[in-house]
């Protein structure tokens, strides 16, 4: 059903054949003359018209009868058994018609509606039921006409419903109806009710064994008879084969049984045989109940005996569909033999849940045989359906003579254990589409008897599942797919036919067997293909006595399948080839030039051939005495496959083992010799070596033995490719394996049959050779646990001497050499021709040959190999020591011998450097190849410094040139203020004219200044600017205190710096510093700029008292030194206060502080800025003059002055001020004296001088916050300063310790206040009162000096080393490409743009015109110089760890000459060492250049006072 159920799936088709059904029938019947076409007459007419809605039914003739057309009145046929009748019978037969009411017992009428109501209705004869209305058999009414062969004709032109357990029951039905209604349990039945059978049939059973009848499936015998299998006896024949599609013959009979009693002995006929019904419907079928042909079931036994089971009959139905879920049976009957199934035609387009049954019946006397499946055929889908619904049995259902000419049977399908025959000497089965056996059915052809016969099988597909398909003779079988699960088909030749008789399979697309299925001949057998033919797992497999295999696309053999041929190691097929071959030692031609046509040879020397397949995968067993693989691209054999012709050799052969009587058998001898056979001391040489080792194609021999039963066979051959076909890919995983027999391992059971044979004191058999392994190929690879085995085998018990090793050999082709070379062969497996081993006292054999093609030049071994790097080979052949070492002194320094493809073939052997770096020929670095192409170290030294002496005094005349001059004699121009109007920086004296300018300036401010305020803090991201809140004690009167409070508390906000800028900060400090610095710079910049536009712009000065100050916005000004680390406050008078003493005077405003800018760094040394406003102030007291030589000398003292060194950098600045400074403005009535100031929370605090009156006596006071008028004085100051050490400016004596100065310092660095400083309390200054810096290290180089003078002269040597460093820096990059380029970036990058920016930052700063630009620049190229520092040495760690502890000598072990030769020469420190050296003095030169810049008076450091103010 599976078939129906799929072609009547499709909407399409059912439409499709119902058209072409009814549009075609025309065609056939003008064609074929066999065919009528009718309509039913309408219920309103008497007289039956064609119309253009006509329904064309298709009614066959009565068996035996011929057609009639419908105008051949004469001779139409309307007699009682006929399957179908014309319209025109309709008025014939109109007249006998059986009435509703008087012969029914119904009410109504035929013409009309009848119902029948009355339970029994039964009719004597035969009888007819015409009309153009409705028949309705109402629930449980039975109309029988219970006799056999009784016909029934029920003509409707209406429909036909039985009710529920309603039954019309006959020998023959044939009703026809426009639709027919079988309700639950209601029945058409002809069971038991046949008529005779036709005429010249054999359905009947003769004798007295009570077998089944037969029909469409033979009747069971349960007969038992020894000389016969039960599948050859049976009970009634089968008939009708030729009306499948239109069965009309009675099931016949069962066969009798004698029955005896204690007074007679009388036969016992069988069951009746099913009778015939054929149902036309034009419409729908509802078919919820049964439509029954049976056979008669006979169930009594007496006295031991039982009748046979009568066959089913014969079911016609004709709807266009069935519905419901009924049954439609045509089985054979129950008995002592099962009666065969019937036949049934079905006509229909869908009926897909209608159950058809036509079975065998059941066997009582032999369960297991029921009766032949009969058969159903669908007539649109022209498929012929054989099941006999999971019965077993042992009975044929015959198949006969199938169609052969259009049309085809669409389709073959044998299921639930039937049991197909064809039993002709030549047959053919050929369908459309699809054979199918299933559920344990099975098919033969032939009789075991003879089976010499011939079969055909030609379909599309072939699928079998839990089947048999047995072939007595030869199989010529011709499918698109064959798929076999758990099935078997099996062809047995006679006995004097196994030479030559031969089978064939032609499969084009795919054969798949699975589930233990297997394909066997005892003959000859070749399958052809073109796709796909796989044997899935365990128990699948394909055997033949010789086997052929072709034109598939791919052959897969599964685990624990198998493909062998022969059957069996003692198969005639394979005494006949060792018979041509094992006496020979001419290699078969097949075996070098095999057939171009791949087809079966009875004559060839092969036993298993594998021919034209693209590729081969073996996971399983091939098995053969002599394999042959040829024209295959790619050969396969898996983890666990296995191609073996292992034990299938000859038994005799040319190596044959010897035998001395009484002593054991000598091994087999092959490609060794084999091994002797000792027992009791005497001695059995083993066979001789025979074959070429070359193109080894023979079989192995057999060991010695006193007899044939305990001989052993020599291994077989197994040949891949051919020499013009070779394999193209051959992948071993498994074994591919041609061993010789072991009877070592048969035991003792063996060994004690064989004493019988031995007739006394006889040893045992030797061992059998080894086969051979011919391979012809073009690339392989072997896995790791692969086995290529020729190996002889074990001697047996007793001293059997083991059998030689056999021969293997590779005969590659077309070896590539040079740049077309690939490898051969990859991986590494077992190759072994080892020789077997003798039982006790017997010796092993000999081992075998391995061999392989002579390779060319360059190459060697087995697998033509590439000789090893560092040797060559200049001659063909395949020894290893034909490779010689490569000469080691044409190898240069740092060079490793290279691969070459194909191997090297003379003796100047290729090489190339360690590194890509390096330059061919000689391995240089890029800067060794520099030097040595300038002619050496020595003079590339000496061309360098010259290049580079001339390229600095160039530079030096073109900055002469550019600056004009660059001695800077002339005083430097004045930094830009940073408050209003045109100031000029005093730290240097200028000329009395220049001073009288600006003198009035400087008078006005003076005259309206009240206060200075300085910020706290040292603007740093960490610790910005800030000012106390509370308003000092001078300008408490002047300004409202809440009104400055929120003034003071704006300016701390806008004073502060947003967090990203401190981020930005700290990351450029650690990836450039010399960025971070001018980063900073910027904001400070920004931050003053942005802190004066308020003060000036936005601010509404309303903190002032003063109402013209508020008014004009003139009563604050902010300003900062120009180095942005102090900043300041200015108020100024408004013009409107009434206290005349205002301003206050200079002598009033004493002791006043003036701070120093700068924190004493490389960047920002201290230093005293002397702005108009202080200069005019100073100006109360001593000349403009003495001020500004004052000042200029203090800086020259201050710039040397170092963070981290405070208290020694600070001595000699005091005593500079008690020596230059304070006995000559004494006279002027004041002193200067150092402190400290203004300390903050995080412990910074400011440097400046404290300027007091001259006094006698010295009153301590302390410096509080902005409490100037109150100063604590160090206990070493005095009027005159510290003692001269020539006893000048004697001052009086007082203990330091004393003063509350010295604690003010130590304990009170949390308040807002300072101290004076002298040589006492200077010990107690803290020194590091700044954040130390990540390069504070490198800031040891950065120092500011005292000048050197020869500022010409130090540009120069500056020029020089800048060029020099230039120079280097290159070098050094250049030499460590030569190591990584890695290392480059990370020398380069590890502190980024640092190694090339000092250069560039250097010409920047020798080239700039302004003495003060030139030194700030100077100094952001001192930055970037130290920086690089970093850099440099970061390469001497990586050039140290690479060259002394990281580098190994390369791995060469051809030559470890190389090994004292290739390590980098001790000398890689040179350049990177130079180049820190040259940024060490750039450092210094750097320091003398600035101060030369900065310091251009040099008797600003005289010792002598004198000499200082004179100046």
């Amino acid at each position: 059903m599976e078939i129906l159920l799929h072609w009547q799936g499709s909407f399409f088709f059912r439409g499709f054949l119902f058209f072409y059904m009814m549009l075609t029938i025309a065609f056939i019947h003008c064609n074929s003359k066999e065919l009528s076409i009718i309509k039913l007459p309408d219920a309103n007419t008497t007289t039956p018209t064609m119309t253009s809605s006509s329904v064309f039914v298709v009614a066959p003739p009565q068996e035996g009868q011929s057609a009639q057309l419908p105008n051949e009145e004469a001779s139409l046929d309307c007699g009682p058994s006929l399957p179908w009748y014309d319209l025109r019978c309709w008025d014939q037969l109109r007249n006998r018609s059986l009435s509703c009411e008087t012969d029914l017992g119904g009410v109504g009428s035929v013409e009309t509606v009848c119902e029948l109501s009355n339970s029994i209705i039964t009719l004597s004869n035969n009888s007819i039921i015409v009309g153009k209305g409705t028949l309705e058999i109402l629930s449980n009414v039975s109309l029988s006409c219970a006799s056999s062969g009784c016909a029934l004709i029920v003509l409707l032109s209406g429909e036909l419903h039985l009710g529920s357990n309603s039954s019309i029951i006959g020998g023959t039905l044939t009703i026809q109806a426009s639709k027919v209604h079988l309700s639950i349990n209601s029945t058409l039945n002809t069971t038991a009710f046949s008529g005779s059978p036709p005429a010249q049939t054999s359905g009947t059973p003769s004798g007295l064994e009570g077998a089944g009848g037969g029909h469409g499936g033979r009747g069971a015998s349960c007969e038992k008879d020894e000389g016969k299998d039960q599948g050859d006896t049976w009970g009634g024949d089968t008939y009708a084969w030729t009306s499948l599609n239109h069965p009309w013959s009675y099931g016949s009979k069962g066969g009798m049984t004698t029955i005896s009693n204690t007074t007679t002995t009388h036969d016992v006929g069988g069951g009746l045989g099913g009778g015939r019904v054929s149902l036309t419907v034009l419409g729908t079928l509802n078919l919820n109940g049964t439509i029954e042909a049976n056979g008669g079931s006979v169930w009594e036994e007496k006295r031991g005996g039982s009748s046979g089971g009568g066959s089913g009959g014969s079911i016609i139905i004709k709807a266009a569909q069935i519905k419901g879920v009924g049954k439609i049976s045509a089985s054979g009957g129950t008995g002592w033999g099962g009666g065969g199934g019937g036949r049934a035609s079905i006509e229909c387009l869908e009926y897909e849940s209608t159950m058809v049954l036509i079975h065998g019946g059941d066997s009582l006397g032999c369960p297991t045989n029921a009766g032949g499946a009969g058969t159903h055929f669908d007539v649109l889908l022209r498929s012929l359906h054989v099941s006999n619904n999971n019965k077993s049995t042992q009975t044929d259902t015959v198949l006969l003579e199938f169609p052969v000419q259009r049309p085809l049977w669409e389709s073959l399908i044998i299921d639930s254990s039937a049991r197909v025959g064809v039993p002709l000497l030549w047959s053919r089965i050929q369908v459309r589409d699809r054979i199918k056996l299933s559920r344990s059915s099975s098919l033969s052809f032939g009789l075991a008897r003879f089976s010499n016969s011939e079969f055909e099988l030609v379909a599309n597909e072939i699928s079998m599942d839990h089947s048999a398909v047995k072939v007595f003779g030869a199989l010529r079988m011709t499918v698109r797919v064959l798929v076999m699960t758990r099935s078997a088909i099996e062809v047995l030749a006679s006995k004097d036919d196994l030479i030559v008789a031969t089978s064939s399979v032609d499969v084009s697309s795919m054969v798949l067997l699975q589930g233990g299925s297997s394909i066997q001949s005892n003959s000859n057998l070749g399958m052809y293909g073109q796709g796909l033919l796989s044997l899935i797992g365990l128990g699948d497999c394909i055997k033949a006595q010789r086997l052929f295999l072709s034109l598939f696309y791919q052959i897969y053999v599964g685990h624990n399948a198998s493909i062998q041929a022969p059957l069996e190691a003692d198969s005639p097929i394979k005494e006949e080839i060792t018979k041509l071959y094992c006496e020979s030692t001419k290699c078969p031609v097949e075996v070098m030039t095999p057939s171009e046509d791949c087809t079966l040879r009875i004559s060839s020397p092969f036993s298993l051939q594998i021919c034209r397949v693209d590729h081969i995968v073996v996971s399983g067993i091939v098995r053969g005495s002599v394999v042959h693989i040829q024209r295959a691209r790619n050969v396969t054999i898996n983890y666990g496959g296995v191609i073996s012709a292992s034990a299938l050799g000859c038994q005799g052969g040319l190596g044959k083992g010897n035998y001395t009587m009484g002593s054991a058998g000598g091994g087999g001898g092959h490609g060794g010799k084999g091994g002797p056979g000792i027992y009791d001391s005497k001695r059995s040489e083993g066979g001789v070596v025979y074959g070429n080792s070359q193109l080894p194609c023979e079989l192995g021999s057999g060991g010695g033995t006193s007899g044939v039963s305990m001989s052993s066979a020599g291994g077989g051959v197994i040949v891949l490719g051919s020499l013009d076909h070779p394999v193209s890919t051959v992948e071993v995983y498994g074994d591919l394996v041609a061993d010789g027999e072991s009877l070592y391992e048969e035991g003792l059971a063996k060994a004690k049959t064989a004493v019988a044979e031995q007739q006394g004191n006889n040893g045992g058999p030797g061992g059998g050779s080894g086969g051979s392994l011919l391979l012809f190929l073009k690339t392989m690879t072997m896995g790791n646990m692969s086995l290529l085995s020729s190996v002889g085998g074990h001697g047996g018990l007793l001293g059997g001497g083991g059998g030689g090793g056999g021969r293997v050999h590779f005969h590659w082709s077309n070896i590539a050499t040079g740049e077309d070379f690939v490898p051969l062969a990859t991986g590494r497996g077992l190759i072994t021709t080892w020789g077997g081993t003798g039982s006790q006292s017997g010796l092993e054999g000999e081992s075998g040959t391995v061999t392989g093609k002579p390779c060319p030049r360059g190459l060697y071994g087995l697998f033509c190999e590439e000789c090893q790097i560092g040797s060559y080979k200049d001659k063909t052949g395949s020894a290893k020591d034909l490779c010689k070492p490569c000469p080691p002194e044409q190898l240069p320094h740092r060079a490793l011998y290279t691969y070459v493809r194909g191997g090297v073939v003379e003796p100047k052997c290729p090489y190339k450097c360690t590194s890509e770096k390096y330059r061919m020929p000689n391995c240089y670095t890029m800067l060794e190849d520099l030097v040595y192409t300038l002619g050496g170290p020595w003079l590339f030294t000496l061309l360098l410094s010259c290049i580079m002496v001339i390229l600095a005094l160039v530079l030096s005349v073109a900055r002469m040139k550019l600056v004009s001059d660059d001695d800077f004699t002339g005083p430097p121009p004045p930094p830009s203020a940073h408050q209003g109007g045109a100031h000029i920086d005093h730290s240097f004296p200028f000329l009395e004219s220049l001073e009288e300018v600006l003198e009035t300036t400087r008078v006005e401010e003076s005259q309206t200044h009240i206060h200075r305020m300085f910020f706290m803090g040292s603007n740093s991201f960490g610790e910005p600017w800030h000012l106390p809140h509370s308003p000092p004690e001078q300008i408490i009167d002047h300004v409202y205190e809440d009104a400055f409070n929120l003034f003071v508390e704006e300016l701390n906000t806008l004073a502060a710096y947003q967090w990203w800028e401190g981020s930005v900060h700290s990351i450029l400090t650690v990836l450039a510093y010399p960025i971070a610095w001018l980063w900073q710079d910027w904001r400070r910049r920004l931050k003053i700029q942005r802190l004066r536009e308020y003060v000036c712009s936005e601010y509404d000065h309303s903190c002032l008292r003063s109402c013209r100050s508020r008014a004009l916005y003139e009563g604050l000004k902010l300003a900062a030194t120009p180095d942005l680390m102090l900043a300041y406050v200015d108020l100024f008078l408004g013009g409107d206060e009434k206290q005349p003493d205002l301003p206050p005077r200079l002598m009033q405003r004493l002791p006043m502080s003036v701070l120093f800018g700068g924190n004493g760094s490389y960047m920002a040394p201290y230093s005293l800025h002397s702005d108009n406003l202080l200069t005019s102030l100073l100006g109360q007291a001593m000349p403009a003059t003495m001020w500004y030589r004052m000042v200029a000398g203090l800086n020259a003292q201050l710039r040397t002055v170092r963070r981290g060194w405070l208290r020694r950098s600070l001595l000699p600045v005091i005593n500079w001020l008690n020596t230059h400074v304070n006995p000559w403005i004494s006279i002027q009535g004041l002193r200067a004296d150092l402190a400290w100031f203004q300390a903050t929370s995080s412990g910074y605090y400011q440097l400046g001088l404290v300027l007091s009156a001259e006094s006698e006596e010295v009153v301590p006071y302390s410096l509080h916050h902005y409490d100037l008028r109150s100063l604590i004085r160090s206990s070493g100051s005095a009027r005159y300063g510290l003692i001269d050490p020539d006893g000048v400016f004697p001052r009086p004596k007082q203990s330091w310790h004393l003063s509350p100065s010295y604690s003010m310092l130590g304990t009170s660095r949390q308040r807002i206040g300072g101290a004076t400083l002298d040589s006492g309390t200077l010990r107690s200054l803290e020194e590091d009162h700044h954040p130390s810096s990540l390069f504070s290290p490198l800031i040891l180089l950065l120092r500011n000096t005292r000048p050197v003078g020869h500022q010409a002269s130090v540009g120069l040597v500056i020029s020089l080393l800048l060029l020099v460093d230039l120079s280097l820096t290159l070098l050094t990059l250049l030499q460590y490409y030569s190591m990584s380029v890695g290392a480059i970036l990370i020398v380069v990058l590890v502190l980024p743009l640092v190694s090339l920016l000092p250069n560039i930052a250097g010409l920047n700063a020798l080239f700039s015109h302004s003495p003060r630009r030139a030194a700030s620049l100077a100094r952001v190229y001192a930055l970037w110089n130290t920086t690089a520092i970093v850099n440099m040495l970061v390469a001497v760690v990586l050039g140290f760890f690479y060259y002394e502890l990281v580098l190994e000598p390369p791995n060469n072990t051809l030559h470890h000459s190389s090994f004292s030769v290739y390590k980098e020469d001790d000398s890689w420190w040179v350049f990177p060492g130079l180049l820190l050296l040259v940024k060490c003095m750039q450092a210094q030169m750097i320091d003398s250049h600035i101060a030369n810049l900065e310091i251009q008076d040099a008797t600003l450091y005289s010792a002598d006072p004198t000499v200082f103010w004179e100046s």
